[in-house]
């Protein structure tokens, strides 16, 4: 029966290593982006009789798998077997090994045994392993850097902290990186048109992500309407129920885009930047559309709470946005540079921008303007040349201008063929490190490449 083992040294005990995986969101976390599994059903933790069914892609077709753990030792070790699914047999193995007091190895070890014995291992035991090596690869890098990062604020008391956009793309992927950390969170949630405001009484931190996706569709007047009434008008209530709160919040980390800058080609932009002219058309209604939602955030800087406002570059993450939109053109090699090809893109890691988030809540020397991007912004054609590499595709076919245009009309001129060359200085100053700083290695790593 083949075996595959994967081993890690992390900088924490072995009792908190096993915490991590014991917290809410353990499993979320490490559901690669490349490769996901659907969650239909589960029963306990990771005790002894815990169960879990998912829907797992193993070749083209999604197929049920049903695991149940069948070994628990706690801090040092649990153990989940397949009792159905695509494998003859799976036995995964996580052990929790200590090396020092503050220091330990996460080792997964996994025996499996391929359907349809010889035959089955000859045609897929090559493809089975290359995905274990992927998969674990990416686990261990994962674990290791949210250790890391929980890690420089082990001497910090964990935070009750209120999540608006709490269903959103990057709320989904900060929630499970909270918990596993031990802090708590509360999802602000609306009833009807209002927020409801009990999650915000007695929190320590408000992190403000919602908002109608920027670059979701067309703009057309409706659409701009609910741009704005998303963010302008739900931040207003934000700021209201956490005037009314019995016990309010010391922190508020809001978002913003880097679209308050404008389009403005190849200057070096940081914090202190004039932000973009304002109209009702393209790029300038984006940099207006910022400019207020900033103006009502503040607000809340009069009601005694520390604000940091999140100028969020464009978001690396195989799970959506730009580059999910990306892949299928590129994928089947018909990509390439965007218009010019020439406009500057600031972009960051989704892991980067978790951790961004959590190092400026948790860092109380930081306030207003923070830029939320890697230290290396690239041009269109220096995005269509790195992800043409890590896919192994040419990418060399251009989307005119014009074309762009006529497909997506302001959305296009605000947020495709505007550029912005932002740099993070304020992180940078703060001793924020990034995973990734290079647009290749973010890439390969949501990709699995």
């Amino acid at each position: 029966m083949p075996i595959f083992e994967k081993r890690t040294e992390v900088p924490v005990s072995a009792d908190e290593l096993f915490a991590w995986h014991e917290r809410p969101g353990a499993f979320e976390r490490l559901n690669p982006p490349f490769d996901p599994v659907e969650i239909e059903e589960r029963t306990g933790g990771l005790e002894v009789g815990a169960r879990t069914v998912m829907k797992a892609k193993v070749g083209p077709v999604p197929q049920r798998w049903i695991a149940e753990h069948t070994a628990y030792e706690k801090g040092r070790l649990f153990r989940d077997e397949m009792r159905s699914g695509p494998f003859q047999t799976w036995i995964h193995t996580h052990r929790f090994v200590p090396v020092s007091a503050n220091r330990s190895v996460l080792d997964d070890r996994i025996e499996y045994e391929l359907p349809m014995g010889a035959l089955g291992s000859l045609f897929g035991g090559g493809f089975a392993k290359g995905k274990l090596e992927n998969v674990f690869a990416y686990r261990h890098a994962l674990t290791l850097a949210d250790l890391e990062r929980h890690s420089q604020f082990a001497g910090t008391q964990p935070k009750i902290i209120a999540i608006t956009g709490a269903s959103g793309l990057l709320a989904s992927s900060l929630i499970p990186f909270l918990t596993t950390g031990g802090h708590t969170v509360r999802r602000v949630t609306r009833k009807g048109d209002r927020l409801d405001a009990s999650a915000i009484d007695g929190a320590d931190v408000v992190v403000h992500l919602a908002g109608a996706g920027v670059a979701d569709e067309r703009w057309s007047p409706e659409r701009k309407k609910l741009l704005v009434d998303s963010r302008i008008a739900y931040t207003r209530q934000l700021i209201d129920a956490i005037a009314k709160a019995k016990r309010r919040p010391s922190v508020l980390v809001s978002g913003s885009a880097i679209g308050i800058y404008g389009d403005r080609g190849d200057e070096v932009l940081t914090e202190t930047s004039a932000v973009g002219a304002r109209s009702e058309h393209g790029a300038a209604f984006l940099a207006g559309l910022c400019t207020d939602w900033e103006h009502e955030a503040r607000a809340a800087e009069a009601l005694g709470l520390r604000v940091a406002l999140m100028r969020i570059g464009v978001v690396m993450t195989a799970n959506g946005g730009a580059l999910a939109k990306l892949l299928p053109p590129f994928s089947a090699g018909a990509g390439g540079p965007t218009g010019p090809g020439t406009q500057w893109m600031s972009w960051i890691s989704s892991e980067d921008l978790i951790g961004a988030l959590h190092h400026v809540l948790m860092t109380d020397s930081i306030s207003g303007v923070v830029n939320a991007v890697a230290p290396n912004p690239v041009t269109s054609k220096g995005l269509a040349q790195a992800l043409g590499g890590v896919l192994h595709r040419p990418a060399i076919a251009p989307i005119p201008s014009f074309a762009l245009k006529a497909m997506f009309g302001e959305m296009a001129e605000a947020t495709i063929l505007a550029g912005q060359r932002v740099q993070p200085t304020v992180l940078e100053k703060s001793g924020f490190r990034f995973l990734h700083s290079r647009l290749e290695d973010a890439l390969r790593f949501t990709l699995g490449r």
